[in-house]
């Protein structure tokens, strides 16, 4: 079996009925929020290193994390920051994948122009005065993967681990059985 890295995790969480950005801004260090330019503001954390938005309707983003314990932990420490300035933060916040990103290696190089036309085109986007790389949209799992002549992939759009793992999977046994991966 390859491995597969995840790189990024985007989750979404619903802190409280409502924030004030402007007290969270002044009352929390390390926070940038410039209502003219973006409507939310940014806190950015180190350990982990994460950056998560969060906008006056009480709901929030997180990016950055490597794995699920990470999004906890950002979650858990922006929620008792948030208490401590009196916010009325809702109990057992739910943390909801919106999107990972993974990255691998095939273990060998491919000729996309084969390799697009062998799994079938109207699953492929492949147009390389474009992008250099090879888009393969999966229908189950629903991910998309990009691939590189080198043999390297992206995964993007999965919900959790099993399903980067499964999309990555069939791909490979897809490709050595064709005989594409050199």
């Amino acid at each position: 079996m390859m491995e597969v890295k995840v790189e990024n995790i985007v989750a979404s969480i619903a802190f409280a009925e409502k924030l004030d950005l402007d007290m969270i801004a002044k009352s929390i260090e390390g926070t940038e929020y410039e209502p003219e330019q973006f409507p939310g503001l940014v806190y950015r954390l180190s350990d982990p290193k994460t950056a998560t938005l969060l906008f006056r309707s009480g709901k929030a983003n997180c990016t950055g994390a490597k794995n699920i314990e990470d999004v906890r932990k950002t979650v858990d420490i922006i929620a008792e920051k948030l208490r401590r300035l009196g916010v009325d933060v809702y109990d057992n916040l739910e943390i909801v994948i919106q999107n990972m990103v993974a990255v691998g290696d095939l273990g060998g190089e491919l000729n996309l122009v084969e390799a697009s036309m062998a799994l079938g085109l109207e699953n492929i986007e492949y147009e390389p005065e474009q992008f250099p790389g090879m888009v393969y949209k999966l229908k189950e799992p629903k991910i998309a993967m990009l691939i590189f002549n080198s043999g390297k992939i992206v995964c993007v759009g999965a919900r959790n681990t099993e399903d980067i793992s499964k999309a990555v999977e069939k791909l490979s046994d897809e490709l050595n059985s064709l005989g594409l991966i050199h």
